[in-house]
């Protein structure tokens, strides 16, 4: 399965979210899942990519050409997709995946797993979409997506294919049902 995941380009300032993207990456490629990402060589990007190489696994980066500079593209990737801008970006991570899964990140990140979000509510995708809860990093969000569907701005359709994981064991479970 490709699995597209978001995250940051940057650590944070919690060392979890580091370990999380690492063990992450190490379970995909021990399971014959293959990484569609941003391409990025830092942060939890390039921990994750680096997990899943070592691992023996699949990599397949999508960047634009002008963060090639900024986000320090991986020159370690089986397969990079070199597109000319964010929007080519997130279509093509769309495209390429078979499932969804945000580790923390900072605005570029929850823009792109909000995008599948809208996706899955307009119709255009069946595929799950695993909020990747560590330390509890994603539960104002996951608080705002009850609200929004509360005040009547967001169907059940959607809610019901985004879950809010906080360990790989309930990812897997939940990747294990496609």
């Amino acid at each position: 399965m490709n699995i597209a995941v978001y995250c940051g380009s940057t650590q944070g300032n919690n060392t979890a979210y580091l370990e999380r993207a690492r063990e992450l990456g190490a379970w995909m490629a021990k399971n014959g899942h293959a990484l569609v990402y941003g391409a990025g060589s830092v942060g939890l990007m390039g921990a994750l990519a680096d997990a899943v190489i070592e691992g023996g696994g699949r990599t397949i980066g999508v960047i634009p050409k002008f963060l090639m500079g900024r986000e320090v593209d991986h020159q370690g990737l089986e397969e990079t997709h070199i597109v000319k801008d964010m929007h080519e970006r997130k279509k093509l991570m769309i495209d390429l995946a078979d499932a969804f899964i945000a580790l923390p990140g900072g605005a570029g990140t929850l823009e792109e797993i909000t995008e599948v979000i809208s996706w899955q509510g307009l119709g255009l995708l069946e595929a799950p979409c695993i909020v990747y809860n560590v330390e509890g990093y994603y539960d104002s969000l996951r608080e705002y997506f009850v609200r929004m569907e509360a005040e009547g701005f967001l169907s059940e359709r959607p809610r019901a294919l985004v879950h809010f994981p906080q360990t790989l064991t309930e990812i897997e479970s939940l990747l294990s049902q496609i």
